[in-house]
Parts: C-alpha cells; structure tokens; sequence
C-alpha cells in the first residue's frame, strides 16, 4: 500500500495530538518535547523519502531503505493505538460521569481521577501516559534514520514529480462507462449468429439439444465483455431461461451448481447435497430452450476437472433443443475438455487484440472523457496514436491507460506516460501487468490504500460499493472531512467512483467487480499487508509479520497460533462453513491475541453468539457478521465505544434482547444494519447521535422512547418515523427538529392506523415535522389530515425532492404544487379517495412547465380525481409530463383522459378508469412506448391504435381487457404499410383480433386469452386469424374462461407453438389437433371428461397428445 499515507495525514495527527494532550495535561516538564520537535522537523523530509520511494519503487530495490519504512509504520501504528486508547478512556470517562449507573474498573478509576488533577508525577504514575512517552520516543528514534536516505532525493525530479501529482489531484475526470463496445462489433455479430443458427448434429447423445462455443484469449482482451454484451442484447429474449455463473479458478460443483439457481430465480437455494442441488436444476431445466454462460474458467487438471464438470452438466441435458453454452476462458484445453465431456466437437472463436485504429479509438475514448471539445487537443491527440502502439491491441491496458491520461490534460503528463516503460515487446499477461502497475502509481496516495486493501477479497468478489466505503473509513483510509457538509461516507463514495472511472472496478448490476488481472495488481501491490488464507491445509510457509490485513477460511488451530503474533494486525476476515463448535473458542483466543482490530467479520453458519472477551478490541469501528442462527450480540459490545458500524447480514428474525441492553452507550455508532425493527426498541437512542440511518422509529409514551429522542440526531440521513399518533401535540412533534438536520434526504413518516382520530391533531403534527430543504425522497403514510402541511404548499421547502409516495391518506382533499418541483422524478398516489386535482392553482400561477423532470407517476385509488389540473390552472404548451416514462392508473373512475401521450412515454398501464377512448398521439414523431395495458374500463368504446400505427413501432406488449363496449381500435391509413410486431398480447375477447391493427399483426410471440365468462367458442373468422401468427407464436394460453367448450380448430398449423396452457375452463372436454412440434401441454382446472378423454392411465384420446414430450395434467 501507500506508504505516504502514514507518514502524511496519520503522522501529522499523531505530532499534533501528542503535543496537544501534554501541553493540556502535564505541560512541558518531560524530555517529549525535544523528541516532538524533532519529529516535527524531520516530518517533511520522511513524506520526501517515503514519496520518491514509492513512486520509482526504489524500496524494492534497497532492502535497508523498505525495512526502515516498516519500522518507522509500525511506530507510527504503535503511537496511533495509544492515542486511540486514549481517546477510549475520554469516552469512558464523559459516560461514567454523566451516567453513573456502572461499577468502573479499577485502572479507570485512577486513570480518570489523574487526568482530573494531572501532575509532574502523572508521567511517572499512569501506564497510558508511560507508554506514550516510549512510543513518542521510539518514533524519533526511527525517523532520525531519515538521514541515511536522503541520498536518494532528486530535487529537480521531486518537483516535477510533485506538480504531476498536484495537477493529477486537480482533476477528478474519468473514463466512459464500461458498457462500451469498441471494435468488437464483427465479434458479438459472429456469436449472435452462432446463437441463432440451428444445430447440425444428431440428436442421439444426451446432450443433443446443447451446443457449445469457447471464447478464448488472454486476461485483458475483452472476453467477458463481448458476452456481457451478447447477454444483453434483444435476440437472447428468444431463450427461455438465461444463466450467467462466474467460475474462476475456485472450481466447485455445488456452488455453482447454486450460482445457476441463483440466478435463475433470484435467490440462492437452501440446498446442502449435490443430488439436491442436482435434482432441483434438472426441474428448473425440465424442456427449457435455455442460454448458459460459464465465465473465466481456468481450472484444467483433465482427470479430475472432467468428474467435477460431468456432475455439473448432468441436470443440463435435459434442456430443449436450441439450448447454448458459452464459455470464456485463456486456456484452450479448458475449451476442449468441457466439449468433451458433452460429447461435442470442440468450437472456439479466438479474441486477439484490436486494431490499431479500434484501440485509438477506445484510448480517445477513456482519455477525453467528460471533455466537450476533445478535437481542440491535437497535441494530445497526437501523443495518444504514439502512446497506442504500445499498447498492443489490449483493450484493457487501453481503457486503464486512458483513465491516466484522464487524469490531466496537461502536455507533460501525457508525455511522462509515453515515455514510461510500461510495455516490452511481445504481448502477453506479464506486459499487460506492467501496464497495470504503472496505472496504480499514477493514483493519488489516498485511493491506492483503498484500492490495495481489495485484495484481501477473494477473485470475483461482488463489492458491495457502500459496505466497502464503511471498511475503509473504519481503517482510517478515509479522515473526517473540514467540509462539514460532507460526510466520510460522501468522501469515501467519490474515492470509489473514481476508482470506478479509471476501471479498476466494473459495475455488475447493483454490485461491483475487479478483472482478474486488477485483483492480481492489487495482491501484487498489498503483498506485505494483505493474506487470503483460503486451504485449511495448506499454511503460506513465510506469513510477512508486516501483516495488517488477514481474511482466513477455516478455524484450523494452527492457522489461530499464527494469527497471535501479528500484533499490527488492523483487520481480520474469519470464515468457517464446518459447523465446527470450537468456533467461540478460537474467537476468544483471537481477541486477546488481536487487540488492535479495527475491522471484524466473521462468516459462520452455526455461530449462535460472539464471546463476551470482544471487549478487549477496545479499537473495533466495524463488526459484521454474516450466520443463520445468530441470536444476539454480546453484553460487553455496549463497552466498544470506538465502534462505527455493526452489520449483521440475515434474512431471519432473533430475539428480541439481541441488542445489549446499554447499546446507547456508542455515540460514534454511525450505520446498525440488521434483520427486523432492532433499533426502534433501544431506549435512549438519542444518545446515538453519529447515527445516519433510522429506518423505522416507533415514538411512545414513555421515557427514552417519546419522539424527542430525535432532538439532536443531526446526522441522521435516512430517517422513518411510525406511531405518529403517540405524539401528543405540535410542541412535541417540534421537540424531534427535522428542520435541524442538514443532511437528512429520506424521511418516511407514519401512523399506524386509519381509524378515526383527531384530524386537526395529524395536521398540526405534520406542520412541525418539516424537514429540511435538503430532503429528496418523502413518503406519508395513513395521514388523516384534510389538507397538505403548511410547509408543503410552498415550492421552496420541498424544491429538491425526486421522489413522493402518498398512501392511505383518506381525508387529504388538495394536493401541493408537486407540478413546479423542478427535480421531481416519481410521483405515487395511493388510496387519497377525497383528491379531486393532480395539480391545484397555488399563488395564482395559472401557467407553468407542469411536472419538468416527472419520469414515474402511478395513481392508485382516487376515486374522486376528476382532472389532471383544476380550473384556471394549465400546462404550457408541450409541457405535460415531457420527461414521463412511465404512467399507471388504478382505479380512478372519473378522470379525464389526457389530451395526449407524454412524448417520452414507454409503458402505459390503465386499469378501472372511466375512460371512453384512448388517443395514441403525441407531439413527437414517434413514440417510445413499449407496454400498454386497458383493463376493467366498461366506458372505453374506441383504442387509438391504428390511426397512431407508425408511431407504435415499439410498441411490443399489449393488453386489452375487459372493455366489453370495445368497438374499435382505430383506422390503418390506407397508404400505410406498417404492422404491429409484438412479442405479448393479452385479451379477453377474441373480436379484437379482427380489428386492425391486430388484423394484420406481422408477428407475435406470446398470446394469451382469457378473464371471459361469456365465451362458448371462437367464431371462424377469429379461428383462421391464428393463421396469421403460425410461424413466429411460440407459447400460448387459454385461462378464466368459464364457458368455453371448444379450442380453435387452427391450432393445428402453428408450426411454431412450443407451449400450450389451458387454466380454469371447467366446461372445455376435448382438444383439437395439436402440433406436431409442441413441446409442452399443461391442463388445470378442467371438465372431468377431458380427464378420461387423455389422462395418461388408459385416457382414450391419449394417444392424440402421445407426441408432445411434456404433458402436465393436474388431478
């Protein structure tokens, strides 16, 4: 890591502190004051030293020069571990003081009555200040040896390398997001159309519905990229089930096994057995047409990789025909023994670098990124087609290399990195590293201790971006900012994003990873500080006692005696998936061995509690523990008063004492995560004022729990407040002072319940909960007040918020001027039956841009909305919801309908309204809209779809529902020669189908009829309309229909219908012919007769479905 950073930021602390506490305590009588001077005076030549050998790596080099920089840390370390122990005994000694309520330890007591009346003899009497003196003395011993070094400074060198280091701190830019696909494009062609292609092999092996294709190239070309790509793309909606599971090279069946699961259905399986897991895939796979991707394999030991991967793609062959694999890996025999294995030729498209001129323009890419004119840059523009051919057709050195050159855009940093030896000759995995090196030492000091310490995750690790942010500020990687407006978290938030900008993390979803080789760079750079301990078997035979970081797998007794001697240990990863019950054992032998942890995670399935001897990691800030049957924390963590955060990850309840009872007592406590509503129980949780999340606060009548609690939480974020109706009046509700809380952004605020109460009480209670301007997100709940909070009617109040929810709200009559929030992104309405105005006349502004930003808006039960805008209030022209994305309407019989669609609009949803017609024009050309649902409106007579046709080329789902006055959906302009392409439709009444634009549908994927109590059969028309979609339906469904007796005789010749299910048609006993290519028949709720017709025991129609593979009829 950045040895700058100790002897920058930390080491000033120390000096300063030092000086401060003795100046304060035992003024100058003792010889501290000459070494302090002296560690003054030869602080700026060690940040000299320390710098010049980090940047040219000199240490490396020079064996004295590294072990005098880890002495003088580990002074540094020592010094900083006694003024935190001091700052515990301060917190100690406010608490005692002001609480009086505990027994306190003897040592306290005489530390505490000595700080009091500290003396000449206090030096000589308290072993704290004793051992402040020896490490204060020990420090200028080791930083006197600076001397020795300074040698190696050159001063014309340091202060260029300096004003680089400024210029690259002055600008904070970075590269393109990482979904970019540069020169890449004939390569996602190329495995699209393999996806795409039928297969030519025979189908008489076991796996012969699947085929495999092998990307294979060096770390870095961009395999895992190109198919992140492919993955997304439109064409894989063809597939039925999608799988994406990340191998690496920890190969083992079961997890990923349950890496397919998990991503199949959203959450990991609790499955122990291989045969379970097994049996549970085959199901999922059961005659699914499915696409697999295996990423970064590297495993390739044959004989035995072969067994492991014959158990992982057993429950595979039972996909349908059409399934795919696609494998990312470096190695060819990986690629050879998985086609093996399946019994198929072995296919291989080979990734090799990009072309010159495709890496140019990638570089230009990264490097002018956020730049508006990067034409205006010629000379730079220059330096990068020098900088390219360097880079050997690499995308990844290309994009990191450009997020150094992003760095600044001055003439000389461009040249410096030109001149850098970071690549040789011959393109391979040691070139691309050296690349990656040299975008490590361009990093500002800050973000390479951050980025270092990843390396204690494991390769593929999904980062959690904020969980990461609180481990660094936990570490001290991150210091309290002089901005009070900003908090650790904000500043750590910007040092993750830059990191992010300059690729050495991707974004996965809502999770982060590094590439292999960006982990590899990280151990490379962390290999004093840093261990993975991952084989209880296997012990590294030299551990560096320089250690800070450990993250160990198992709680192997040998492994633990290790652990004891690293007395600088900082943070400790324990994880143990054995159920071993020795467990609390090896704890309590690792928190008297490792005092000094900041950092503790412990991962344990059969873990039940923590032993009470953590109250010896005195310096603990973050706890985080991750077990299934964890039931409570223990007694002695309240005495942990350095500690920030505690995380307990788990789905499942505990008890209800699973807080110490005193855990009020940690007022540095900033973020408590944990399953169920913990916190809103604690009394006294005013006390807690670093907390920045209170998800769910429940106020009551009684000491410590009344709503004043909140009076100085001020730096609270998040903050949910229910039980509203235990405040007993305005003065009360003013007594939480939201409107003190200058960083709060999410506020939810509750009642309990709907039932009759005082409605001018709830009013005045919302008067005096008003937040500050600052609030973006706010959610009301069950409010029986008539009208909006007097801070809610005027703009400026509320003027950020981007996100409004509004719910069981009964008696509110007039909403406020929501439509002038400039920020404004969702809006939800629900069950609010007395509001009859989206958007009232306030301050006789009768025009305005109405809803500029509004992207969502959903409107639930308002039955008596009448208009969008009340009388004498109106949009500007064109200035309706012109950022709408996304519109729902529920249940609101009386509005109007809206003169045209939002012009930005993509899914439409209206269900239960009064609408008589539905006009699809909008001012724009065309429309973006994807989804449009009507349902349950019985006024609706006429759908604008036909007369709209050439705008609703993205128009892909439908629903037209119970709308049984339904007469038309439009007229197709007789010069038009446009179709309707869809890949859902849902109706209900089967003449729909013969109203254009359905009519004449060119394509459609999914149909389903259904919710019709009145339908007997399909007439012939409707029945010869199925024609029209024969080659492309694929699954089609017949549901609710309660008096049909007879399917479409046409079903037939739907050469293309895979699926068919029938649900709740009670009078339907026979079926028509059925495809010969149908794959599954699935029947439920059905006439008895239809049973006996062709139910599998002697049905005597069975032999009339006998060729469909899969036929699922319920009993």
């Amino acid at each position: 890591m950045a040895a700058e950073w100790f002897v920058g930021p930390i080491l000033e602390k120390i000096i300063n502190a030092c000086s401060d506490y003795l100046r304060e305590q035992v003024g100058w009588q003792t010889g501290m004051k000459k070494e302090l001077e002296s560690l003054r005076e030869n602080h700026p030549k060690i940040q000299a030293v320390v710098f010049a050998a980090n940047q040219e790596q000199i240490s490396d080099q020079n064996p004295a020069l590294n072990k005098w920089i880890w002495q003088l840390r580990d002074a540094v370390d020592e010094a900083d571990d006694v003024l935190d122990e001091f700052e515990y005994m301060k917190l100690e000694k406010k608490l005692t003081k002001n609480k009086k309520l505990r027994k306190v330890r003897s040592i306290m007591k005489s530390v505490s009555k000595r700080l009091v009346k500290i003396g000449k003899r206090a030096l000589k009497i308290d072993p704290k200040l004793k051992r402040l003196e020896e490490v204060v003395q020990k420090l200028d011993k080791v930083s006197a040896g600076v001397s020795t070094f300074l040698h190696l400074l050159d001063s014309a060198k340091q202060e260029q390398r300096e004003q680089q280091r400024v210029l690259s701190e002055a600008r904070e830019t970075g590269s393109l997001a990482t979904n970019d696909l540069i020169g890449r494009g004939e390569a996602k062609d190329f495995v699209l159309q393999w996806l795409r292609k039928p297969s030519n092999e025979p189908r008489t092996t076991r796996y012969g519905n699947i085929s495999l294709l092998s990307i294979v190239g060096h770390g870095g070309m961009g395999k895992t990229t190109l198919l992140q790509h492919v993955y997304e793309d439109e064409m894989t909606k063809e597939f039925d089930l999608k799988m994406w599971v990340c191998i690496s090279n920890n190969f083992d069946v079961k997890k990923v096994i349950a890496d397919m699961l998990e991503s199949l259905k959203k959450e990991r399986p609790r499955l122990e057995t291989l045969k379970a897991l097994q049996d549970c895939l085959q199901t999922e796979m059961m005659s699914k047409k499915f696409l697999l991707v295996l990423d970064d394999i590297w495993e390739s030991d044959e004989e035995l990789d072969k067994q492991k991967w014959e158990k992982l793609l057993a429950p595979l062959a039972y996909g349908n025909i059409g399934s795919r694999i696609l494998v990312t890996t470096r190695m060819d025999s990986v690629a050879m023994m998985i086609a093996t294995v399946i019994k198929k030729k072995t296919e291989i498209f080979r990734l090799e670098g990009l072309e010159e001129d495709q890496c140019l323009q990638l570089l230009n890419s990264h490097a002018f990124a956020d730049v508006e004119n990067p034409n205006d840059y010629k000379r730079l523009r220059s330096i990068a087609g020098e900088i390219v051919k360097k880079l050997l057709g690499s995308p990844l050195a290309t994009k990191v290399i450009g997020g150094v050159l992003n760095s600044s855009l001055d003439e000389r940093h461009w040249t410096k990195v030109l001149n850098s030896d970071f690549v040789s000759p011959k393109l391979g995995q040691d070139d691309i590293f050296l690349t990656l090196r040299l975008s490590y030492m361009f990093l500002p000091k800050h973000l390479q201790n951050c980025f270092a310490f990843c390396s204690i995750f494991r390769q593929d690790y999904r980062f959690d971006k904020d969980d990461l942010v609180k481990m660094w500020i936990a570490l001290g990687f991150i210091q309290q900012p002089h901005n009070q407006e900003w908090t650790m978290e904000d500043i750590g938030g910007r040092y993750f994003d830059d990191l992010v900008k300059k690729s050495f993390f991707d974004k996965f979803g809502p999770y982060y990873k590094m590439h292999d080789l960006i982990h590899e760079l990280a151990q490379l750079v962390s290999i004093h500080e840093c261990l993975r301990v991952e084989d209880s078997t296997k012990l590294h035979s030299i551990i560096p006692e320089t250690l800070r970081h450990l993250s160990v797998q198992t709680t192997n007794a040998d492994i633990i005696k290790k652990i004891e001697k690293f007395k600088y240990l900082h943070s400790l990863f324990l994880f143990d998936r054995t159920f071993n019950q020795d467990l609390c054992n090896a704890l309590t032998e690792i928190f008297k061995a490792s005092r000094n942890l900041r950092l503790l995670y412990i991962s344990s399935i059969p873990l039940k509690t923590i032993p009470e001897g953590i109250e010896n990691l005195i310096h603990l800030r973050y706890l985080k523990i991750d077990g299934s049957f964890f039931t409570m924390l223990p007694r002695s963590l309240s005495n942990l008063y350095h500690l920030q955060y505690i995380i307990y990850d788990s789905k499942r309840a505990s008890q209800q004492d699973f807080l110490p009872r005193d855990i009020n007592n940690l007022s540095n406590l900033r973020n408590v995560k944990l399953p169920g509503n913990y916190i809103s129980p604690i009394c006294g949780i005013g006390k807690l004022k670093s907390l920045q999340e209170l998800n769910m606060f429940s106020p009551r009548d009684e000491s410590g729990y009344r709503i004043a609690e909140l009076e100085n939480m001020n730096d609270l974020c998040k903050l949910g407040i229910n039980c509203l109706e235990s405040v007993k009046d305005a003065e009360e509700a003013c007594s939480a002072k939201l409107y003190a809380k200058r960083r709060l952004t999410y506020l939810t605020l509750c009642w309990s319940t709907t039932d009759s109460r005082n409605i001018g009480l709830d009013e005045n209670v919302l008067d005096n909960l008003q937040p500050q301007k600052c609030l973006r997100n706010l959610s009301i709940k069950r409010y029986m007040g008539a009208r909006s909070a007097v801070w809610m009617n005027n703009v400026n109040p509320i003027f950020n918020l981007e996100k409004i929810l509004l719910t069981e709200c009964l008696e509110w009559e007039t909403l406020p001027p929501f439509g002038q929030l400039p920020f404004l992104k969702s809006l939800k309405l629900e069950e609010m039956p007395k509001v009859k105005y989206l958007q009232s006349k306030f301050n006789r502004n009768d025009k305005y841009h109405a809803f500029p930003s509004l992207q969502v808006l959903h409107i639930s039960y308002l039955e008596a909305l009448e208009d969008w805008f009340e009388a004498g209030v109106a949009a500007e022209d064109a200035c309706l919801f012109p950022c709408l994305i996304e519109l729902k309407l529920f249940v609101c019989p009386k509005l109007k309908e809206l003169p045209s669609l939002p012009p930005k609009l993509k899914s439409l949803k209206i269900h239960f309204t009064g609408w008589k017609t539905l006009n699809c024009c909008s001012i724009s050309n065309s429309l973006p809209l994807e989804t449009l649902e009507v349902s349950g409106c019985p006024n609706m007579t006429s759908l604008h779809l036909a007369d709209e046709i050439a705008r609703l080329a993205a128009l892909r789902s439908l629903t037209i529902t119970k709308c049984p006055n339904l007469i038309s959906l439009g007229e197709m302009q007789t010069a038009n020669n446009c179709h309707l392409m869809l890949s859902q439709l849902s109706i209900s009444d089967p003449s729909v189908l013969l109203m254009e634009p359905l009519r004449s549908i060119a394509a459609l994927k999914n149909l389903r009829i259904g919710d019709n109590d009145v339908l007997v059969s399909f007439p012939n028309e409707a029945d010869q309309w199925f024609l029209k979609v024969r080659s492309s339906l694929s699954e089609l469904v017949f549901s609710y229909l309660k008096s049909l007796q007879s399917l479409p005789s046409s079903l037939e010749s739907l050469s293309s219908l895979q699926k068919l299910h029938i649900y709740d048609a009670p009078m339907l006993r026979e079926l028509p012919n059925l495809p010969h290519n149908l794959n599954l028949l699935s029947i439920s709720r059905y006439h008895p007769e239809l049973k006996e017709r062709y139910g599998e025991d002697g049905g005597s129609d069975r032999h009339k479905i006998a060729h469909i593979p899969h036929i699922l009829i319920d009993t």
